[in-house]
């Protein structure tokens, strides 16, 4: 069946039906992770938008409901140059074709998803409708087109309920505007109890419940639009609890500290955007979904700019201050990207500006690995290590004692020498 791409700007695509032939309109933005298809499609970040993957053969391995950062997708629709019919993977349940009928999403193939990523990064994301009716009328196309707006997102993927994953002893509160499940699942192996809750959740509530650290989620939209959360986020930096923002969160603090966002001319969608230290002048690659930036401008004096990626935005703003704050505006997919305390050097950074601030006595936990040198290296910039506990070979996790509390060492796979597992 033949199917229809039409672009706001009159450009039109055709190309073959994949998927529902329903027809739809969204915003059209592209992605250029080479994998984790099934990831992008199930992120909640993806909610009124449809995505056109750079990579031309999409499907290859199949679908494995074990790899869903959610339980249903969330992109209106879908957009690829070839779409693989016979998958060849040992963990397939079915295939994309099959996945995309069963959950209503209309998509095209067979296009220019080159020339139209062109266009899209000359243009900027722009309104679209994927359409099979081919008696089409482009003036009464155009003119839906250019009325369309995507608004209410946050509250379509946000959970309904508190939901508590039980864990280790380090609670976290975990803010769902989006959340993938590699959040929750991530924390959860680092020795962390999460409790998820909806994005309209009072701060008092949050904080009623004694957390030892505070994450906000990644989602989708306008992080402007998100008012009420954004005067809750303003409570929870008043508190002493380490918060952790991530995506459409880290927008939403910088909101709530002040600073301020715009939308991006083409967003950043993928998993290989180079990201640079700015102190130490290292460049991580990392997974990146938001089409929303911090305008620099904006940002306050007390703010360190830690990352700048290639787009010029600033992806992690670490506050330094008696907040103790960290945000991220960084993505992953399939395990991919920039992982929370990749760097012993950077863990030791946070280490350094988050324990001073504490209250005398309150546990500090850090996500992150850590060898018996990185402690010494912090014991050199003065943090007190009163005793360390280091994990056998097998183990999971380590701790050190400090002058302020214990200090949990989350996934340290080390040996006593020193010697990375």
């Amino acid at each position: 069946m033949k199917a229809f791409l039409i672009l706001e700007d009159g450009h039109i695509f055709e190309g073959t039906s994949i998927g529902s032939s329903r027809e739809i309109i969204s915003e059209i933005v592209f992605n250029t992770s080479m994998t984790g298809y099934l990831e992008v499609l199930t992120d909640p970040s993806c909610a009124g938008q449809a995505v056109v993957m750079t990579y031309p053969l999409i499907g290859n391995y199949g679908i494995c409901y074990d790899d869903m950062e959610s339980l249903k997708p969330w992109a209106d629709g879908y957009i690829v140059r070839e779409l693989s019919r016979m998958p060849s993977n040992f963990r397939s349940q079915c295939t994309i074709q099959e996945f995309l009928e069963k959950n209503d999403i209309p998509g095209i193939a067979g296009i220019d998803t080159r020339a139209l990523t062109k266009i899209l990064r000359e243009k900027g994301t722009m309104n679209g409708m994927i359409t099979t009716n081919e008696n089409y009328n482009l003036d009464e196309v155009i003119s839906e087109l250019k009325k369309y707006t995507s608004t209410g997102v946050v509250k379509k993927v946000t959970c309904d309920k508190v939901t508590t994953i039980p864990g280790g002893k380090y609670k976290v509160a975990l803010m769902d505007f989006g959340a993938k499940n590699n959040i929750s699942k991530s924390l959860k192996e680092m020795d962390c109890e999460v409790t998820i809750y909806p994005a309209d959740t009072k701060a008092e509530v949050i904080l009623a419940s004694n957390p030892d650290g505070i994450m906000l989620s990644n989602g989708p939209g306008d992080p402007k639009e998100c008012v009420d959360i954004i005067n809750e986020i303003k409570k929870l930096y008043d508190c002493e609890v380490p918060v952790f923002a991530i995506g459409l969160g880290h927008q939403l603090m910088a909101l709530a500290t002040g600073a301020d966002t715009h939308k991006m001319k083409c967003g950043h969608r993928g998993g290989n955007y180079p990201v640079k230290d700015l102190k130490s002048g290292r460049v991580y690659i990392s997974s990146q979904h938001h089409g929303y930036g911090v305008d620099e401008d904006t940002i306050n004096k007390n703010q360190l700019l830690f990352g700048i990626n290639q787009g010029g935005t600033f992806e992690d703003i670490r506050i330094e201050h008696a907040k103790t704050i960290s945000e991220l505006d960084l993505d992953g997919y399939a395990l991919g990207g920039l992982a929370v305390g990749e760097s012993h050097e950077e863990m030791y950074n946070i280490i350094e500006k988050t324990v001073p601030y504490l209250p005398q006595n309150k546990p500090t936990y850090l996500m992150g690995v850590g060898t018996p040198a990185n402690i010494l290296e912090g014991v050199d910039r003065g943090i007190d290590f009163f005793d360390c506990v280091y994990p056998s070979r097998n183990g999971r996790h380590g701790h050190v004692y400090t002058n302020h509390g214990k200090l949990n060492l989350f996934n340290a796979k080390y040996e006593l020498d020193d010697s990375p597992i």
